[in-house]
């Protein structure tokens, strides 16, 4: 499960004084011990019980103009600082009365949705009670990645993210299952980022029968090989064959292909692509291509008819 750090601080540090300590230490996100000594810092800010109210009710006199130039994650999280290798973050946790749980649905705040990150992050609990964890470890250079390939999960524990606790998430290594909690709570991250995180996958997962259920990854080139195979001509289209063929990512390979598909009108010339795929030395690519022959099937059998 994530590490714990030990942060017994009692002393509160506003967020400047914690972005220059992250942009002013030299740390690397790969090295555990070099991250989890901003533990404290994040520590002394979440004890300032009083900041996060003032960023909101100044986000909302400016009608929120500094989320929508720096926040992609929705309504759920608070953009606090976004640097060049890191961001901070809050995130809001509703309980299941919650008004919003109930217009929008547990997933709307990735509730009961098993998954790890490609990236490592550190988190504290801020306000409310906290939500709770279901902790699993598993081997990322294990998984090839793809829909319901063996997983290799280890349950650890269950415990909850409580005010003032503090944990290190390990990218490609701790998986979680998120519940709500029992009334509305806040956590604060500070998160790592690399130019692998983009190039790397994240997954979910089904801990009942210990696979994998699917990537939560986009790659970045994914809708612009649409894209070009619809208005890129000639040489659009023999980009993205090549893409297909031999990009160093078996993801974007996958992209590549499934674009090509979309341009593909007879059945049995879909098929011959996806078969094509699935016998590829690639064990993501050839994973995601029987996966999705599998669907294809699904959607064409006689009980999809019933």
């Amino acid at each position: 499960m994530p590490l714990e750090l030990d942060c017994p601080q009692t002393d509160a540090i506003d967020l400047d004084t914690l972005v220059d300590a992250v942009e002013t230490v030299p740390w690397d996100v790969r090295d555990e011990d070099s991250f989890a000594a901003f533990g404290p810092h994040l520590k002394r800010l979440a004890n300032d019980p009083k900041f996060l109210a003032d960023i909101v009710r100044g986000e909302l006199e400016t009608r929120c103009a500094e989320q929508a130039r720096h926040n992609r994650y929705g309504v759920q999280v608070v953009m606090l600082h976004r640097g060049e290798d890191f961001f901070v973050r809050a995130n809001f946790w509703p309980s299941r009365d919650d008004s919003l749980m109930r217009s929008s649905g547990e997933r709307a705040f990735f509730y009961d949705v098993p998954h790890d990150h490609n990236f490592s992050f550190l988190t504290v609990g801020y306000a409310g009670p906290g939500y709770r964890s279901d902790y699993y470890e598993y081997d990322y250079d294990s998984v090839a990645g793809y829909p319901g390939e063996t997983a290799g999960l280890r349950l650890v524990q269950r415990s909850r993210l409580t005010p003032g606790r503090v944990l290190l998430y390990r990218a490609h290594r701790d998986i979680h299952c998120q519940l709500p909690p029992e009334a509305m709570s806040v956590s604060l991250n500070i998160i790592g980022t690399s130019p692998r995180s983009d190039w790397s996958d994240q997954y979910r997962f089904d801990p009942a029968e210990n696979r994998v259920a699917g990537l939560l990854t986009t790659m970045p080139s994914a809708m612009l090989m649409r894209l070009t195979l619809g208005i890129g001509g000639a040489e659009g289209r023999a980009l993205v064959h090549d893409f297909a063929r031999r990009h160093p990512s078996d993801h974007v390979r996958f992209d590549a292909l499934a674009a090509t598909l979309e341009g593909v009108r007879d059945p049995a010339a879909r098929r011959s692509i996806l078969e094509r795929g699935a016998g590829d030395t690639s064990r993501q690519l050839a994973g995601l291509c029987r996966d999705r022959l599998a669907r294809l099937d699904a959607a064409f059998s006689p009980e999809s008819e019933d």
